[in-house]
């Protein structure tokens, strides 16, 4: 094997191992701001079963106040462990696609491989983890109102879901959760690259090539890159959530969901609530998420920096 390509392998799972740390981190974090996400998007003021919130500080302790901790951290097994895959798989397949793109890092990439590159990875991780996010939806509705027999855990909601629904039922959502991947990633990640390629061109990299990258930017730079292009990618798309999230809903007694299809879930959510349906529970959302987003990549380049001063060590 070429040092080039034994170059190539290092980077592709240092990235990986990169974004599984800034995904973990991520999540530990912020997890009680995605359940309360969770709740407002699923609640179209026809719901039995969730508690009505005025608004995502009243929701956090209401939460506390009768669900406790547990209620406030529900679904966490399933959201670290989802996280954790989503981003270690996404960095892997993200940087792997701009290696093959730039036909082993000789060419530099356009805006427009960044799009594709970020597309493929956000398709292929969905692919992999639809079903870990169906759990981690299902166990954040439960609430003392569910009429259901609740899930005990991850493993018994993945034993419930197959005896009583069948295979299928954990790729509930596969068709707005792809549109969600690809396209939001896709935004985020060009935007990211874009906005880095600007500030350093700003810092004054132009002219400096002995100067490396990790030199350059700084956390607070990165922190800034991070938030920027969520909130671009999130603004745009956060719609597929909210429908992914109305169809993963669990079914009822009578095993009858809710919601038969995507374009179920389109049709009654705009005649019943509007376009501002769509947008449930966004106020939580960039409460998460921006910060969120500032966390990962964060760590993202920190944890990475450190694995290429040990591998230049060596």
């Amino acid at each position: 094997m070429s040092a080039m390509s034994k170059n190539l392998g290092h980077w592709q799972w240092e990235a990986a191992a990169s974004g599984a740390v800034a995904g973990f981190t991520t999540v530990a974090s912020l997890h009680p701001l995605d359940v309360v996400r969770t709740r407002f998007q699923v609640n179209d003021g026809r719901v039995t079963h969730i508690p009505l919130y005025k608004n995502t500080v009243n929701a956090l302790l209401t939460i506390g106040r009768t669900e406790g901790l547990k209620g406030l951290y529900a679904g966490f097994h399933p959201a670290v462990l989802g996280s954790t895959v989503s981003w270690g798989l996404y960095f892997f397949f993200y940087n792997r696609a701009k290696q093959r793109y730039s036909k082993g890092g000789s060419e530099k990439l356009r805006a427009g491989y960044h799009l594709v590159s970020a597309a493929e990875a956000g398709g292929l991780v969905c692919l992999c983890t639809n079903p870990i996010w169906l759990v981690k939806t299902r166990l954040q509705l439960q609430t003392p109102l569910h009429q259901t027999k609740p899930y005990s855990g991850f493993y018994d909601a993945l034993r419930t879901i197959l005896r009583e629904e069948g295979v299928s039922a954990l790729y509930k959502g596969m068709g707005p959760g792809l549109l969600l991947q690809v396209s939001h990633g896709a935004i985020q990640f060009t935007v990211y690259e874009e906005l880095r390629k600007l500030l350093l061109g700003f810092k004054g990299k132009e002219g400096k090539t002995n100067i490396p990258d990790d030199k350059l930017l700084n956390s607070i730079d990165y922190g800034m890159l991070g938030a920027s292009s969520k909130v671009s990618a999130m603004l745009l798309t956060y719609p597929y959530q909210v429908i992914r999230a109305r169809i993963q809903q669990r079914p009822g007694n009578d095993g009858i969901p809710k919601y038969m299809s995507s374009w179920h879930v389109v049709k009654d959510t705009v005649r019943f609530e509007g376009f501002p349906g769509f947008y449930k529970g966004i106020t939580s959302n960039l409460l998460k998420n921006v910060p969120a987003a500032s966390i990962t990549f964060v760590v993202y380049e920190n944890v990475l920096n450190i694995f290429k001063r040990a591998r230049r060590k060596d």
